[in-house]
Parts: C-alpha cells; sequence; structure tokens
C-alpha cells in the first residue's frame, strides 16, 4: 500500500483526493500550503508525490525542482488548471514524470498512479519477490516475514508498520507519521496505537532475536535498527 503525499491548495479537492485515495487502499499524507509541503516532501517518507502547480508560498515547478533533485528516482505528478503545450513541457522540464490537467475524472488519476508505481517498482520474478532489507524478507502479498530463511506471518498492520520502517532503515519516524502512514491520516486512534503495534511486532521478532531491531527512540518515535540484534 503505497503512500502518497498530495500537495494541493484548494480545499475541496484536497478533501476529495484524501478520501478517495485512501479509500482505494494508499497512505495518504496531505498538505495545502507550498512551504509546508516543500519542508515535508525533503523529509518525510512516502512513495510518490502528487503535487498542484500553483501554490501559496512556493510554487509547485519549484518544489518539483528540489525534490528532483533530492530525490531523484520519486515519482511526481503535477496537476494543474493550466492546458497551454508550453505549460505541460514546463512541468515535464522541471523534473515531473506526468501532467494531469484539471478538471479531471478520478479514474484517469488512478490509472496514471498505476502506471507511476510500475515504473518505479517494475514486478519481481516470483522467485525474488518481496523487499529485502537485513536478516528481513518482507513479502507484503502474502503478509509475512522471513527471518534467515524461518517465516513468521503478520497482522495487516504489523506489515505495514514493519515495512514503512524497513524502507527507510536508520531514519527515526515520528508517532504521528507513523500514524499517518500505517492507518491513515484521518484515522480515529492515537498514538499509543503505534506503541502497541511495536510491541505486538517486537513480541512476534523476539523468537529471532530482532526484536530490538525496532529500536524506541525516547520521547519521539522508532526506526529500523540493522545492528541492534540478539545472537
Amino acid at each position: 500500500m503505497p503512500t502518497l503525499l498530495v500537495i494541493e491548495d484548494e480545499p475541496k479537492l484536497l478533501r476529495f483526493l484524501g478520501t478517495l485515495l485512501q479509500e482505494e487502499g494508499y497512505h495518504v499524507l496531505l498538505e495545502s500550503d507550498g512551504q509546508r509541503g516543500l519542508r515535508r516532501a525533503l523529509t518525510e517518507s512516502y512513495d510518490l508525490l502528487i503535487l498542484d502547480r500553483m501554490l501559496p508560498g512556493t510554487d509547485g515547478l519549484t518544489i518539483c525542482r528540489q525534490v528532483r533533485r533530492a530525490r531523484p528516482s520519486m515519482p511526481i505528478l503535477i496537476l494543474t488548471a493550466k492546458d497551454a503545450i508550453a505549460e505541460r513541457v514546463e512541468g515535464l522540464d522541471a523534473g515531473a514524470d506526468d501532467y494531469l490537467v484539471k478538471p479531471f475524472a478520478f479514474d484517469e488519476l488512478l490509472a496514471r498512479l498505476r502506471a507511476l508505481e510500475r515504473r518505479a517498482h517494475p514486478p519481481t520474478s516470483p522467485g525474488n519477490a518481496g523487499m529485502a532489507v537485513g536478516p528481513f524478507l518482507i513479502d507484503e502479498a502474502q503478509r509475512q516475514v522471513s527471518i534467515d530463511g524461518q517465516v513468521r506471518s503478520l497482522s495487516a498492520k504489523e506489515l505495514v508498520l514493519l515495512a514503512t520502517l524497513a524502507r527507510h532503515p536508520g531514519r527515526v519516524f515520528s508517532r504521528s507519521e507513523l500514524l499517518e502512514q500505517v492507518w491513515g491520516y484521518d484515522a480515529d486512534v492515537s498514538e499509543k496505537e503505534v506503541d502497541v503495534y511495536c510491541h505486538y511486532l517486537r513480541k512476534k521478532l523476539r523468537p529471532f532475536g530482532a526484536d530490538k531491531m525496532i529500536e524506541s527512540v525516547r520521547g519521539f518515535g522508532y526506526r529500523l535498527n540493522l545492528t541492534d540484534r540478539r545472537r
């Protein structure tokens, strides 16, 4: 379930996208201001950026250029009301992978997102499916993790939590950030839920000596520490 960062200053459209994209199974992070959006785009963890061209604070093309320099492989889709060829060329030259003109059909947006995901993550062969990080082989399709060849089944939330941490080993995620990425931006749960599921995850990893790799950072959040494993 990829995480999308959506930076859009039209409140109705932002709410619309947040609601419908979450219903499609995405984890959605929402931002309406260009300066805050740029900060989040450069510092937070996500899989695909949906970016309005005209934004208050910092315009979309500036954000696109800076994200492209900092994260060369990040898929970027620009939304805009400007449909002139020159405007599209300018957006693509700024580093966008795709360009969608408003108003647009939601089904078309979903199709373009799927295409960007396929480009960013080409299908792996059946023998190599999964994400390998340290001793973990995380299979999101089968909802399980293999540790040194031993398989452990995880709940949906445990799996997404582990995969989120594993995509950026060593990076500290705040509880609020994990709450957004694992439960969704409008989930009616508290940050204590993050602590509960990290406890569940550690308990399942304990037989393999990997529980301490889910490391808590006091007063802030959690990270995956690949060096902290019991022998």
